[in-house]
């Protein structure tokens, strides 16, 4: 989750990604945003976010997004 948390705050340092649980409802991440941080989860824990997993519940919260890469992790 540390590592999650680094890429989330190199993104939007202003942001309080830690407690933080509507990041794409409240407009906080946008496109660029996600494609960004799904090419550094890609590269950084090398999991393969399909498309049909790029949905705005895995996407409102660190949380949210470190249980997808946990999940992923587990199918490999």
């Amino acid at each position: 989750m540390e590592r999650l948390l680094e890429i989330l705050n190199d993104l939007h340092p202003d942001v309080d990604f830690e407690t933080c649980e509507g990041l794409i409802d409240n407009k906080i991440l946008d496109s660029f945003d996600i494609v960004s941080i799904i090419a550094e989860v890609n590269e950084e824990f090398d999991v393969a976010i399909s498309a049909e997993r790029i949905i705005p519940e895995n996407f409102n919260s660190a949380k949210a997004l470190y249980a997808l890469i946990q999940e992923l992790e587990d199918e490999e």
